[in-house]
Order: C-alpha cells, then structure tokens, then sequence
C-alpha cells in the first residue's frame, strides 16, 4: 500500500515552518511520499533570504532560546534534511505571479507548479 502525505503551507512564521516541517520530516521517515505544497507567506519558508530569518509570534521570542537549548535545527537545516528524504517542494505559481516572485529566489530543488501538482 502506497502512502502519501499533502501538506499546504500557507503562513510564513517561525512556529510555522517548524509544523511544517516536522510533519514532512516524520512523515518521510515514515516511508511515505511527502510533497508540501508553498502557497501565500508560505513561500518565505523557502525563499533563500526569507526563511532565514521568519518572523516570530509577537510574546514568544523567550521561544528562541529554547529552541537553541534543545539543539532544535535550524529551517534551512530542516529544508536540507526534507530534500534529503526526498520530500517534494512545490511552490505555487499563481503564487508567484502575483508577488512577482521568480523560481531562483528559492532554495535549490524546489518545484514550481500549480494546486494539482
């Protein structure tokens, strides 16, 4: 039996990353095909300068030190590490158009398509 897993990322902060992420990542190493879909904010998870620095819930900062305490990865090593289990990236392209936004701004490996992809 076949398992697939969809995910949608449409919101761009730290906290959603992470989700997104670590559903990805659990999923693959569960020997499913994962492919996210990056749509809306959900793209500056993986634009190249973007996810480098993703915002944080306003009240939550007292997170980040936690995060590094509990040698959390960072999301562009979360990014890595789901291209690594072959987890698909497709990044909207109606997305895209509207924010003027080209496939080189994003992470290497990433593709682009539509909501059927």
């Amino acid at each position: 039996m076949s398992r697939k897993v969809a995910i949608i990322a449409s919101n761009g902060g730290l906290f959603d990353a992470y989700k997104v992420f670590n559903i990805a990542t659990a999923a693959a190493a569960a020997d499913a095909e994962v492919a996210i879909f990056f749509t809306f904010e959900g793209l500056n998870l993986i634009h190249k300068q973007a996810h480098q620095q993703l915002p944080v819930p306003t009240g939550r900062e007292h997170y980040m030190d936690r995060f590094k305490k509990a040698n959390v990865p960072s999301i562009p090593e979360l990014v890595q590490l789901a291209q690594e289990m072959n987890v698909k990236l497709i990044a909207c392209q109606m997305t895209m158009d509207v924010m003027s936004l080209k496939k080189e701004e994003f992470v290497d490996g990433v593709d682009v398509g539509g909501a059927a992809t």
